[in-house]
């Protein structure tokens, strides 16, 4: 391939004069509308050595479905299990630094596509691949993300997205996959992106901003379960770490699924707002995250209990420089990873419990309870002493 192609935008890039035909081509693969009819466009260009690589981070989409798409088309499946890395790592990453997109909703695929990229780079480079693939669109922020982390990763390949110059409509991959044996991609109607800390929805019938109820039954975690009338939930950080819910630790895949189940059957955890493509235009993101709706919650709260208000203020001005950096895809880039030393600093003494009563699309604290707090649980008792220390003090002087 010449230099000047080694970013692939276009379908145009993936002939066979342009790659080698015999050398391996790794492709990210979600099962979805776009990664499916991205293999069948190689199958046809005549490429021989497709590998596809799904890393579960705890997504809808089953092995099952996606090896089935693999068998029909002919191509070699790699499944990954990334779900404790991404909980122990990127999701906690986000906790501490407190990861919500200008106020409005907690980052999702900002987190999942630098680990995506990371396992997919390891693969490509074992396997000797000349190309590393995925099927992000100019619409979509995980263009820049991916590119971005493949980038500072260091991949010597060829990568990028071919939809990135060359979109293809809707109607056109469900037809075609369709002629391929793989009708069940006309079911199809918004695209989503789902791992274990978010389900997303977007495009299809929620294009339009100004226009955008969500089928009821598209919600899943965040459905309001019928008798749910209250729930007493205590959360226990330890460092800055989630490690236990109502006294019993657990590993953090499992405490958050276990909070977006009890958390969203109150149906909370909803969130939709816009947000900024590369050139500035906004778009419109539904999502749920009931788990996230607590955790970070009780994060902020925990925090404050012991840490100075001018700490705070500090890493509040941080954080949105951690989520911009994190979101232009520079989650491997240098700011990044020095803002992330200072939250990881904070974190260190954040240990302690939040108590929560939850109620149908409400929730209340209950209690606070630092391990090292700096508020006070007396203020007439420390009114008292206070004022009679500075009377001492004025006496001695």
């Amino acid at each position: 391939m010449q230099s000047g192609h080694r970013r692939i935008r276009s379908f145009r890039h993936l002939t066979t004069e342009t790659l080698p035909e015999l050398t391996p081509i790794v492709t990210l693969f979600s099962g979805g509308l776009d990664s499916s009819y991205l293999l069948l466009r190689l199958k046809n260009a005549g490429f021989r050595d497709i590998h596809a690589l799904s890393v579960n981070l705890g997504e809808d989409e089953t092995s099952a479905e996606k090896q089935q798409i693999a068998d029909e088309l002919g191509v070699r499946l790699h499944i990954v299990n990334g779900r404790e890395i991404f909980a122990d790592e990127f999701v906690r990453s986000a906790i501490i630094s407190q990861a919500v997109y200008l106020g409005i909703h907690p980052v999702s695929s900002t987190l999942s596509r630098p680990l995506i990229a990371r396992f997919a780079t390891e693969l490509a480079q074992r396997l000797g691949a000349a190309a590393l693939l995925h099927t992000a669109n100019r619409s979509q922020n995980t263009l820049r993300r991916l590119n971005g982390a493949l980038e500072l990763l260091g991949f010597d390949g060829a990568y990028g997205s071919p939809y990135d110059l060359d979109p293809v409509d809707r109607e056109v991959k469900i037809q075609e996959l369709k002629q391929a044996g793989l009708a069940q991609m006309s079911e199809r109607v918004v695209s989503g992106d789902s791992n274990l800390w978010c389900r997303e929805f977007e495009s299809g019938i929620l294009e339009d901003p100004e226009q955008h109820a969500v089928p009821e039954h598209m919600f899943r975690w965040s459905a309001r379960q019928p008798g749910a009338a209250e729930d007493d939930i205590e959360v226990r950080f330890e460092r800055g770490t989630p490690v236990a819910i109502d006294g019993v630790r657990m590993p953090m895949v499992e405490l958050i699924d276990e909070l977006n189940r009890r958390v969203g059957a109150f149906g909370l955890g909803r969130y939709s707002g816009l947000e900024h493509l590369g050139g500035g235009e906004k778009v419109l993101e539904i999502r749920e995250m009931p788990a996230a709706w607590l955790l970070l919650r009780s994060y902020r709260h925990l925090e404050s209990a012991v840490h100075s208000a001018e700490t705070i203020r500090e890493k509040m001005h941080l954080e949105q420089l951690w989520v911009r950096e994190a979101l232009e895809g520079r989650w491997f880039g240098e700011l990044r990873l020095c803002t992330q030393a200072f939250m990881d600093s904070c974190a260190r003494l954040v240990s302690g419990s939040i108590r929560w009563r939850l109620t149908p699309g409400g929730a209340e604290t209950r209690s606070f309870e630092a391990d090292k707090p700096v508020y006070l649980r007396d203020r007439e008792a420390w009114e008292r002493d206070s004022v009679q220390t500075e009377i001492s003090a004025l006496a001695d002087a």
